[in-house]
């Protein structure tokens, strides 16, 4: 099979064949690893101003390096980085779509972060978000109503274009001691919106990933319901044990991640050896799960621990 073959093959928890996929949602260690700055940590605040030429330039150099990054660390899946000019102008975010299609064919699964969901509210806007959801519920679940159906004609777009094989969804609900809203209000402001956004991906022909780190056992099941191919990152840190949700919903949903990225800053290259090796362990048996951390490769992160992660899943990930 093709990486990304492998990668449908483990979203449709279909039983392990050859090496179990890998991808990152993230990958921003570029700089160390190819010379080149990652594409979200650059300014693009002159994008207007360029000439065709120049934007092509760009274009390219976005591309090439999402493929090498995919290509030197054995990536079965790519995921697409929306920036800020793209999201204003769905057409170059298309251009992307069709450049990383014409250099690599079918040979990658690609994928875009699409969600609208409502997440932890940044820290400046948690209290007047909190007394929001009392004063003016009616209105909180008015903009929610809003933005999924924005989202849906978005993913709507996107399918009409084609050249995606999915969509994953990045809002993070939670923290390590547990979600930031207590489960009940979960369930009333934001469990119907994911619910709403998958199914519109599903319609579509999307494969879709639900992306939320910290503990996420309170609202664990809700996440299920939703009905997401996928869920990521499984967290550790946020005390998810992977065997545990193998066991209990894993003949529902395809497991993704768990390799503890605390650890790998932190940790003794022993400790992040059994991360790695408990993620694949519990992870692996009868397919559906995809290797991968518990975040993503963020900045800062030691180049060599991410490396160490991967010789492991090359020694140990093969079905």
């Amino acid at each position: 099979m093709t990486p990304r073959e492998n990668f449908i093959h483990a979203l449709e928890r279909k039983p392990g064949q050859g090496r179990v996929p890998h991808f990152e949602l993230a990958f921003y260690l570029t700089m160390e690893a190819f010379g080149k700055v990652h594409p979200q940590h650059r300014d693009y605040a002159q994008w207007t101003q360029m000439s065709d030429k120049e934007r092509h330039l760009h274009r390219v150099d976005m591309a090439e390096l999402l493929l090498a990054v995919a290509e030197k660390y054995e990536h079965s899946a790519i995921s697409i980085p929306v920036l800020a000019f793209q999201w204003a102008d769905h057409t170059e975010l298309f251009r992307m779509i069709d450049l990383l299609r014409e250099r690599s064919g079918d040979r990658y699964y690609l994928t875009v972060n699409l969600d609208g969901t409502l997440g932890i509210p940044s820290g400046d806007e948690m209290v007047d978000f909190s007394m929001r959801l009392v004063d003016e519920p009616e209105a909180i679940l008015a903009g929610a109503d809003k933005r999924t159906n924005e989202i849906c004609d978005v993913a709507e777009a996107l399918a009409r274009h084609g050249g995606l094989d999915g969509l994953h969804m990045c809002c993070d609900y939670c923290m390590n001691r547990g979600p930031f809203l207590s489960p009940a209000q979960f369930g009333e402001f934001v469990a119907p919106f994911p619910q709403r956004q998958i199914s519109a991906y599903r319609e579509l022909g999307f494969y879709t990933i639900k992306h939320t780190d910290g503990n996420i056992l309170p609202i664990l099941d809700m996440l299920v319901e939703a009905g997401p191919h996928a869920l990521h990152s499984l967290d550790p840190q946020g005390g998810v044990d992977i065997a545990a949700i193998k066991a209990s919903y894993g003949h529902r949903i395809c497991l993704i991640g768990n390799v503890n990225c605390g650890l790998m800053n932190s940790g003794t290259r022993e400790d992040v050896i059994a991360s790695a090796r408990y993620a694949l362990e519990k992870g692996m048996p009868g397919g559906g799960y995809i290797f991968s951390t518990s975040n993503t490769i963020y900045t800062g992160m030691p180049l060599d621990r991410y490396e160490l992660i991967l010789d492991v899943w090359r020694q140990y990930g093969g079905y």
